[in-house]
């Protein structure tokens, strides 16, 4: 059974409402309140700059998939990989969360792929481009996306892949570990599972611990796909 968040006091069937942040009266905005289509959208945020990441960045990375998806997955942000191929969960966690997905019996090419930022942050060391978590501005900025991409899409189910995620889908930091597994129910009805993000099995080291963490992973990926049928 999937848990569900408790307030306090608690009622039966917990709701959360998530934070709608001040629209920002940027260029773009009358152009992506105009589009139609994720590809429309994706368009108009090629030229983003509600945020300074764009301006290290190689891209927006936007997310992909059907425009009526039955469910929209959310990841922090694009990593390098992603970043140079402009497409989301291409690289190294996007590898395991689509072997996972299969053995889960969820089609990739039938949900909607996303994350929270779609610039990549990271910090340069010599060649190498490493991952920088991005904060609560940049999460807030970007945020205004990802509600477009909701309201495009529609899905009955949002999986929030880490703290990231959650905290753009809830509007407030999610405790991953104690809440992973939970249904979280929003105030416009929208589901949204809490659960790791794949690139935590990557650091790993332990083989054992990295196995473990994977089924933990997979058998989350099957409560999504008992919930996308309901």
């Amino acid at each position: 059974m999937i848990a569900r968040m408790q307030t306090n006091p608690a009622p039966r069937h917990a709701k959360v409402q998530a934070r709608r942040w001040p629209k920002p009266e940027l260029p773009e905005t009358a152009e992506a309140d105009g589009a139609s289509t994720i590809p429309e959208l994706s368009e108009v945020a090629k030229a983003c700059r509600r945020c300074s990441l764009w301006r290290n960045a190689t891209q927006t990375v936007f997310g992909e998939g059907p425009d009526k998806a039955k469910v929209i997955f959310v990841g922090e942000q694009p990593g390098d990989q992603e970043d140079l191929a402009g497409k989301p969960f291409v690289g190294p966690a996007g590898k395991v969360f689509d072997a996972i997905l299969d053995e889960a019996g969820v089609d990739r090419l039938k949900v909607y792929v996303t994350n929270a930022v779609k610039h990549f942050k990271f910090e340069p060391r010599g060649k190498r481009r490493i991952h920088s978590k991005p904060n609560a501005g940049e999460v807030q900025a970007c945020r205004w996306w990802l509600d477009k991409e909701l309201d495009l899409v529609k899905p009955n189910l949002a999986v929030a892949l880490g703290a990231t995620a959650a905290q753009s889908l809830l509007g407030k930091v999610v405790p991953i570990m104690k809440m992973r597994g939970a249904v979280v129910e929003r105030e416009d009805g929208l589901r949204v599972f809490v659960t790791i993000h794949p690139s935590f099995i990557l650091r790993i080291r332990e083989p054992a611990d990295k196995q473990a963490e994977r089924e933990r992973f997979l058998k989350d990926m099957k409560a999504v796909k008992t919930l996308m049928a309901a």
